[in-house]
């Protein structure tokens, strides 16, 4: 078959597709109405809401499109988008993002460079971040898989009062994973 080859990367959906339906792209025949003082007026046709909204100089805003039948209310469409992002921003701004920080370990690491890994992984718990445990084996080292979990459990013991294990270790190729995660909320400067 000779063509265009699909691509690969998803088309992303217009950035109108969740927003609410307003005046003449409102679909449905009858509509309860809430006028713009938040009263309700009742159910009525879509062409005298519209003509109401229109002669109080407001657009007529679908609010509730699954209910029977639909719930239009009259209000100032482009205020009524200026608070949903700000919501938005608020939501986001007050979100906690934790970041996952990674601290690689070998099977022969000594006691030392594991305190000091212990130390960096201490300051990320603090943080409020994860903490993921990569464990690299080589050559003969894949063998003695054992060693590789004693050192995981040894280095999550250390760090018992901060974080628990949230991933046990799992050997995917070369390389054993685990992940921590801090037990409380993370302190604020």
């Amino acid at each position: 078959m000779i063509g265009r080859r699909r691509s690969r990367i998803p088309i992303p959906p217009p950035e109108h597709a969740n927003r609410a339906r307003v005046n003449e792209k409102i679909r449905a025949v009858q509509i309860r109405l809430i006028d713009e003082n938040g009263g309700q007026v009742g159910v009525m046709t879509v062409e005298e809401a519209r003509s109401r909204a229109v002669t109080a100089g407001y657009d007529l805003v679908e609010v509730a499109a699954d209910a029977k039948p639909p719930v239009c209310r009259i209000m100032d469409y482009g205020k009524y988008l200026f608070e949903l992002q700000k919501k938005e921003r608020q939501a986001k701004s007050n979100a906690h993002k934790t970041d996952t920080k990674e601290v690689r370990l070998r099977p022969g690491t000594g006691q030392g460079d594991l305190d000091i890994k212990v130390k960096h992984a201490r300051a990320f718990l603090e943080e409020g971040h994860k903490v993921a445990i990569l464990l690299q084996f080589r050559g003969r080292e894949l063998s003695h898989r054992e060693l590789g979990i004693e050192m995981i459990r040894r280095f999550a013991f250390a760090l018992d009062d901060l974080g628990k294990i949230e991933q046990e270790p799992r050997l995917e190729g070369k390389r054993m994973h685990a992940l921590i995660a801090p037990s409380s909320a993370p302190k604020k400067p």
